[in-house]
């Protein structure tokens, strides 16, 4: 009897550990999925704005804000502003031009969300003990900010080939002088071996560990904040919306008001990354000197910022600064809000069937 007894035990434990660990794959599961579609959804929303920016940062000369504020409007540049340079790829490239390396920012930004969101939660499951949602919202405030850093940091490093390959191809303009990934992956590994595909990941990931800091742990106490304010407003009601209790709506405020911050802080960070990535690769000559070809590559990140401002100015180190607000705020609203809604439904629906 004893021993019958001891068996049962053995087994109830056993049952015990393997719906554990479905839990576990499903929540993964979950959190990837959501992750990979809010990626998809928000990148493809905001490309031609991405393209506009990253042609801002690639351009060594200046741009008329930049060379009014430097009282130098000597120098020929590509690109002058947003609406002139709207109207440039419009007429030069058509409408394909502004989701121009959008297939490789695509199979960037999917696995880059979902690595992401999976080591978000998990950490923050760690953290609290608990999968809940809304007892993330307890988090310490450190915790929460050093979860977007750890899981910012993993989804850079199994994405950025993605990444380096979308810049390079957004970038190039018309003549193109790579027409498809395959050309450009073969370039750099030409040129620079395999380690290639990995130029400019150190300053990446010195910009990544701030922003997605600042980004998730920014929106995390504006969901605190929200929750608060809803709580005070509507004390014998709940709000519509997850299990925090938010709406769609103040989901894509918290979003904004994250994304808009961490980018203001970080953009300097971006354009040196940007800098590095296209260093030594062909472009045609009309979009301006070529860095690492006309223009001396950079010795490291730091000597990047100094050279920066020697040539450059302050300014330098935020061209394309509008572009990249106009389009981070709104990608960080769509992003959250996509995978807060399609955690729900996906977390409805299986555990339905």
């Amino acid at each position: 009897m004893v021993v019958n007894r001891d068996n049962n035990n053995n087994n109830n434990n056993n049952i015990n550990n393997d719906d554990e660990v479905l839990s576990e794959v499903r929540r993964a599961t979950i959190d990837a999925a959501a992750g990979a579609f809010s990626g998809a959804v928000s990148r493809t929303f905001t490309s031609p704005l991405d393209v506009i920016k990253i042609r801002f940062q690639v351009q060594l000369e200046p741009t008329s804000t930049w060379a009014l504020l430097r009282g130098n409007l000597a120098g020929a540049s590509k690109y002058t502003g947003i609406a002139q340079a709207t109207k440039d790829i419009l007429k030069e490239e058509g409408l394909r031009g502004f989701w121009r390396g959008n297939v490789p920012a695509l199979l960037m930004v999917m696995p880059y969300t979902s690595i992401q969101f999976v080591v978000l939660q998990k950490f923050k499951q760690l953290a609290t003990g608990s999968s809940k949602k809304e007892d993330h919202l307890h988090l310490n405030p450190l915790l929460s900010y050093l979860s977007g850093s750890v899981a910012g940091c993993a989804a850079t490093i199994g994405s950025y080939p993605f990444d380096l390959v979308r810049t390079i191809l957004a970038s190039q303009g018309e003549p193109k002088v790579y027409p498809n990934m395959r050309s450009v992956i073969l370039e750099i590994v030409r040129k620079r071996g395999f380690k290639g595909l990995y130029s400019g990941l150190s300053p990446t990931l010195v910009e990544i560990i701030p922003y997605a800091g600042l980004q998730f742990g920014t929106y995390d106490t504006f969901k605190r904040w929200m929750k608060g304010w809803n709580q005070f407003r509507y004390p014998n009601s709940v709000t519509a919306g997850g299990g925090d209790g938010l709406s769609s709506f103040q989901i894509f405020l918290c979003g904004l008001m994250a994304g808009t911050g961490a980018k203001l802080v970080c953009h300097p960070l971006d354009v040196v990354k940007k800098r590095f990535q296209v260093e030594g690769l062909q472009r045609h000559p009309r979009y301006g000197a070529r860095f690492g070809v006309e223009h001396p590559p950079y010795k490291n990140m730091f000597d990047g910022f100094w050279k920066i401002m020697q040539s450059e100015g302050w300014a330098g180190l935020y061209k394309g600064i509008t572009p990249s607000l106009v389009k981070s705020a709104p990608a960080g609203a769509i992003t959250f809000v996509a995978y807060e809604l399609s955690a729900d439904w996906l977390d409805t629906h299986w555990t339905k069937s």
